[in-house]
């Protein structure tokens, strides 16, 4: 199974799109750290059945192959403060997003349903559907 945190197992596009995200949040005093990358699908189908039929709470809807993550676009982050991750303080997530946002992710803090605070993502307007007919973002 494969859940990565690094940076260069997102696609070369995202690369520097997460970089730059990093360093915004660093010039705001913010301190993040990504807590996902790419996943493989196993990793994917063993996440979404957390909170179904594995211990612990939901934390996606996401099937394996209908994650972005699954096509190396979205990465998760979490901020940290005094030392450890902060998931609860929503004005800090509320900034976080929108530096996200302006170095020009998707943020799924601003889903309408199922909101992901610490996902961020680059799609290039492609879909689930289109990364799973094989498309995918120009290099």
């Amino acid at each position: 199974m494969i859940n990565s945190r690094k940076i260069e197992d997102l696609h070369p596009h995202v690369q520097p799109l997460c970089e730059n995200f990093l360093s915004e949040c660093k010039k705001s005093g913010i301190d993040i750290l990504i807590t996902s990358t790419y996943r493989d699908i196993e990793s994917q189908n063993t996440l979404y059945a957390q909170g179904r039929t594995r211990l612990g709470l939901i934390v996606t809807n996401a099937k394996g192959g209908q994650s972005f993550h699954n096509y190396c676009v979205a990465f998760d982050t979490v901020p940290v403060v005094h030392g450890k991750p902060d998931w609860d303080n929503e004005d800090l997530w509320l900034s976080i997003g929108h530096i996200g946002k302006s170095c020009g992710l998707d943020w799924a803090g601003d889903w309408k349903s199922f909101k992901e605070k610490p996902h961020f993502q680059f799609s290039g307007g492609l879909s689930i559907r289109d990364f799973q007919a094989g498309k995918t973002l120009p290099e």
